[in-house]
């Protein structure tokens, strides 16, 4: 006998709204409906209203772990549209900050990992030194969550002799730690025990459902965009594109940690390298009418934006496809005869944001079922008429 379990869009388990509908046979799941858009953000539509600098600063916000991946990912598309060309020293400032916020993101995930499998102490590890980083990261931009070190042609913080030797030390400490967690996620028999043949996505899976990110990479798909199609500076450092072959949890978890002993090599690379000169070109005010898409290597995997100029100071139209969004096909082949107690374990390990796949809003009238796309300014107007026709609340309290 199968029956359906509702999980979500309000559930202990989710940080972020989503509903998840489980059809089982006992313990087993035999099919998954994953249903979304209960996060109403209305940010593409946003960004139609804002210039190319406020921009920045919104697409930052569509996320918080990889706040600097989006940043990064636009104003590459806004040089290209410009025909800017950053100084390399700018360049390469902006790219460190990129892999020390992979590592930041990976050392997250591997704590969350932990958490969900009960291996507690392992959580308590790996976020003690996700400090680490986020010392680093609020060093060299000021911030810890949103850095807002990008501008369009450059960066707007450099690097003096004293950071360059604080962010070393740092590498060293994760670097010796995270050998460490190598040997927990590859080892510790009650850790493997538990992850090992759960969440199973086999590569010919991958590649139908176009699974990105260390989710396809743990699958033997060696798919990196900074390899395949390398990047401002990433044709200029070495490193290898981390992979594992067992298809499964524990293939995620040995992805993300790989991934960290690469991007400690590259950032040491790039400090030996870093270049002198200016961080920053200045840029136009407008951009000439023309489209392109702009692709950049998350640490969930790859990030997309599409955006279109008609010339103004606006974009005409910016389209972002965030990696969660591209994973949910393969996750519903991932949970699919799995267990119910391995829901929260297989869903977790494509290291979703949910706030990252959900961007606009659609206004749908309740008596005649018509959908709308409105203006900012339309949508403003409609919530102040709304509050101020609301009939007072009952037994409210008015301060005298």
């Amino acid at each position: 006998m199968s029956f359906q379990i509702p999980i979500g869009p309000q559930h202990p388990a989710l940080k972020e709204p989503i509903s998840l509908r489980m059809t089982v046979e006992g313990e087993v799941i035999t099919d998954v409906d994953i249903r979304l858009g209960y996060n109403h953000r209305g940010v593409e539509k946003l960004a139609e209203e804002k210039t190319w600098i406020q921009n920045i600063y919104l697409v930052e916000r569509i996320c918080g772990i990889c706040s600097h991946s989006h940043a990064t990912c636009y104003v590459q598309g806004v040089e290209m549209l410009m025909e800017l060309a950053p100084p390399r020293r700018g360049l390469y400032i902006r790219y460190l900050v990129s892999e020390l916020e992979r590592i930041h993101s990976h050392l997250l995930w591997l704590g969350v990992a932990g958490h969900e499998a009960g291996f507690d102490s392992f959580f308590m590890y790996t976020w003690r030194d996700r400090e680490v980083v986020m010392d680093l990261l609020e060093m060299i931009s000021g911030n810890r969550v949103h850095y807002a070190i990008n501008t369009i042609g450059g960066v707007r913080r450099d690097l003096d002799a004293g950071q360059i030797a604080k962010i070393r030390e740092g590498l060293v400490v994760l670097r010796k730690r995270s050998e460490y967690y190598f040997h927990i996620g590859a080892n510790e028999p009650s850790f493997v025990g538990r992850i090992a043949g759960v969440g199973i996505l086999p590569k010919e899976k991958v590649i139908a459902l176009c699974a990105v990110g260390p989710t396809a990479r743990a699958s033997g798909w060696a798919r990196d965009i900074r390899k395949e199609d390398p990047y401002a500076v990433y044709d200029e450092v070495d490193f290898e594109v981390a992979t594992a072959d067992s298809c499964d949890v524990l293939g995620r978890v040995v992805v993300r940690v790989k991934e960290l002993l690469e991007s400690y090599k590259i950032c040491e690379q790039l400090l030996d390298k870093l270049p002198p000169g200016d961080i920053a070109v200045k840029a136009p005010r407008k951009a000439k009418p023309g489209e392109v898409v702009s692709r950049y290597e998350a640490p969930r995997g790859e990030n997309i934006h599409y955006i279109k100029s008609n010339g103004t100071d606006k974009p005409e139209r910016l389209k972002v496809r965030a990696p969660t969004l591209a994973n949910y096909p393969a996750t519903v082949e991932m949970l699919r005869k799995g267990f119910i107690a391995d829901i929260p374990l297989i869903f977790a390990a494509i290291d979703p944001c949910i706030c990252c796949a959900e961007r606009s809003v659609t206004l749908v009238s309740a008596a005649s079922g018509d959908e709308s796309v409105v203006r900012m300014s339309e949508l403003r107007r409609r919530a102040i008429a709304r509050h101020h026709n609301a009939p007072p609340k009952r037994n409210a309290v008015w301060p005298f």
